[in-house]
């Protein structure tokens, strides 16, 4: 199974309007490199369950790194 354990970046942002119920996760890995937008999102979920349970809301937006000065993970 994949694991989000090396992330190179991630934000959350409350976008509830300060309540806490609803937000936006932007994460970007070098895990997500040839899966689809769902399999992302699962994976991220997987990795979020415990606090997702506390949410109302979750929006997941996943990307690759691009930049060049972040080291890919050795296999």
């Amino acid at each position: 199974m994949i694991s989000l354990s090396q992330l190179a970046s991630i934000k959350v942002n409350d976008v509830s309007g300060g309540c806490g119920a609803m937000f936006d996760v932007f994460v970007e890995d070098f895990e997500f490199k040839g899966l689809t937008t769902l399999r992302q999102h699962k994976l991220v979920t997987n990795t979020l369950k415990d606090k997702i349970k506390e949410m109302h809301g979750l929006r997941i937006h996943t990307t690759i790194p691009e930049d060049t000065s972040i080291s890919e993970p050795e296999s």
